[in-house]
């Protein structure tokens, strides 16, 4: 019996190192195309504030700290979601079988 759950305990390992590879490799290719897209959209609302509230000195420290919070955000976000759903959706097929 031990060595069964041993075995289980490997398949979802397994499982899951698979499942975090893939959300990991599926969310840097969401960011590489969408992180520019939001860093683009937003940028001009982020510069105009930066020099009302702080002045034109912090401008290019804005906007690179902005670029790096853009792609941190669409990384994290798109990790996540894929993640979950991957798993959700790897035990809706379970409890089909079952």
């Amino acid at each position: 019996m031990a060595g069964n759950s041993n075995h289980a305990a490997a398949g979802r390992n397994l499982f899951m190192s698979s499942v975090t590879g893939f959300a990991n490799t599926v969310a840097l290719v969401v960011t590489f195309f969408g992180a520019p897209m939001l860093y683009q959209r937003s940028l001009g609302f982020v510069q105009s504030t930066t020099y009302q509230i702080y002045g034109a000195g912090w401008a290019d420290f804005v906007s690179l700290a902005w670029f790096l919070i853009c792609t941190s955000l669409v990384f994290f976000i798109s990790r996540a979601s894929i993640g979950t759903a991957l798993i959700f959706g790897g035990l809706a097929i379970v409890t089909r079988f079952l």
